[in-house]
C-alpha cells in the first residue's frame, strides 16, 4: 500500500479573486485561529482518488506534532514528532520520512509561519466558509493543500477546521473530513511516539 500525505474536501470555488485587502484580512483570521489552537483532536474520514475510505483519529499539538491513528485493522500510521513527518506501513515494514517544514501539513503544525508568503484565499459560494490553498511555488514537489474552515464563534479565532484536500506532485488527491473537533485540551507528548517496524521492539 502506498503511503501519501493526507488531505480534505474544499468548498465550492468561484472563478474570481478576492481584493488584496480581503485576502490579507481573511488570512490574518486563519493565522489567528492556527495560533490560538495549541492542541486539537478530531475524528477523520480519508478518501483517496479511487474512492477508498479510511477512518481514524487525528491528534495535533503545537509546535510540529500530529498523529493520524487509523481504525483497527489498517496497518498505517502517520505521525509528526516535532522534527519530521513519518509515514509507516506496518504490513511491509516500510518507513518514509518527510521534513515537517516541507510537508503540506506544515501550515497546521507551525503557527509562526507567515501564511501570506505561501497561502491564498480561494473564494467560495458560502460567506461562512473559508477556503485557503497553501503551497511553495519554489518547491512544487511538496504538493499543495486546500484547507476548509467554517466560521464558528465557539472555536479558537472564530474558525473551525472542517478538513482539507491535498494534491501531491503526481496530482494524487486525498480528501479528509473532520468531525467532533475539540480544542486546547491537554495532550501528552507520548501520543506522538511510534513503534518502528524496522527494529525489533524499537520505539520512536
Amino acid at each position: 500500500m502506498t503511503i501519501r500525505p493526507l488531505a480534505a474536501v474544499a468548498a465550492i470555488t468561484l472563478p474570481l479573486t478576492l481584493p488584496a485587502a480581503a485576502q490579507q484580512g481573511t488570512l490574518a483570521q486563519v493565522q489567528q485561529h492556527l495560533r490560538a489552537t495549541q492542541t486539537m483532536t478530531a475524528a477523520f474520514t480519508q478518501t483517496d482518488r479511487s474512492g477508498k475510505t479510511l477512518n481514524g483519529t487525528m491528534t495535533l499539538k503545537k509546535p510540529g506534532k500530529i498523529r493520524f491513528q487509523y481504525e483497527k485493522g489498517v496497518p498505517l500510521l502517520i505521525v509528526a514528532d516535532g522534527s519530521a513527518l513519518w509515514f509507516i506501513d506496518y504490513s511491509v515494514r516500510q518507513v518514509q520520512r518527510w521534513p515537517v517544514k516541507d510537508s503540506p501539513l506544515g501550515i497546521l503544525m507551525n503557527p509562526d509561519r507567515d501564511a501570506a508568503r505561501y497561502a491564498k484565499v480561494i473564494p467560495t459560494a458560502n460567506p461562512d466558509v473559508i477556503s485557503v490553498e497553501a503551497r511553495d511555488p519554489k518547491r512544487p514537489e511538496y504538493g499543495r493543500i486546500t484547507m476548509v474552515f467554517a466560521r464558528n464563534a465557539a472555536a479558537p479565532g472564530g474558525l473551525m477546521l472542517q478538513g482539507w484536500v491535498a494534491l501531491d506532485a503526481q496530482n494524487n488527491r486525498t480528501t479528509v473530513r473532520l468531525s467532533n473537533q475539540r480544542f486546547n485540551a491537554p495532550v501528552s507528548d507520548g501520543a506522538f511516539r511510534w513503534n518502528d517496524p524496522r527494529k525489533t521492539g524499537g520505539r520512536r
